[in-house]
């Protein structure tokens, strides 16, 4: 999973709904603004329930209480909105990612921050996780969504440096493969998104510090 930009080949960087994602009416509101922005959140809660695959415009209209024909004033397609929901998800954790980068911590609290991070987007970008996890395959042979997998290369890369950098620094197990770690820590995180109940008995962040507690010291009474 992951994230890049299709402007500069840095993630966090690209523009919502780019290549014709949506049209711009002149002199748009801020009312349209923000109607516009309700049909993404509208529509992400549908991505998730339903799949993108399987949501309609029709379903998404429905839902927004409009006609079809309503929609196409914000957006050309429901690809158009997906990218937007993607590509916000994208910008913010890379944000928050290279913010720990940049910190100067030692590799172990490194990891344990970008752990945090990622458990903290389970809620707010529920649908982007969702799509990401069961239309991944869909999307990345869509020419819009090429950076889909830049954004995963160097996401990848900035997890592995870190890993490679503690077990140079003495904190992590030099017998560990680096990206089969972080491809393993990558996967339970995600995964946590078909599961994870918001206003349930942990919130995020108690998650991320019990997945953190077992990363580094086991399940072994030591």
């Amino acid at each position: 999973m992951t994230t890049t930009s299709a402007n500069s080949g840095r993630p966090g960087t690209r523009t919502p709904g780019q290549g014709g994602g949506r049209r711009r009416g002149k002199g748009s509101s801020a009312l349209a603004s923000e109607r516009r922005e309700h049909l993404v959140r509208l529509a992400a809660e549908l991505f998730a329930e339903k799949g993108f695959q399987a949501t309609t415009v029709r379903n998404i209209a429905d839902e927004a209480g409009i006609l079809s024909g309503s929609l196409y004033h914000h957006f050309d397609s429901k690809e158009s909105i997906v990218d937007e929901i993607l590509a916000g998800f994208f910008n913010e954790i890379m944000e928050a990612y290279r913010s720990v980068i940049d910190g100067g911590r030692d590799a172990r609290e490194t990891m344990a921050a970008l752990v945090r991070i990622a458990f903290g987007t389970l809620e707010p970008h529920r649908a982007a996780i969702t799509v990401l996890q069961n239309d991944w395959n869909y999307l990345k042979d869509m020419e819009r969504f090429a950076y889909l997998i830049k954004s995963e290369d160097e996401v990848e890369k900035l997890w592995v440096d870190t890993i490679k950098a503690g077990q140079k620094e003495g904190l992590f197990r030099v017998d560990l493969d680096a990206t089969l770690t972080y491809r393993m820590i990558r996967d339970t995180i995600w995964v946590a998104v078909r599961w994870f109940k918001p206003g349930g008995r942990l919130n995020a962040a108690d998650l991320a510090d019990h997945y953190v507690k077992v990363m580094f010291d086991g399940i072994n009474v030591h």
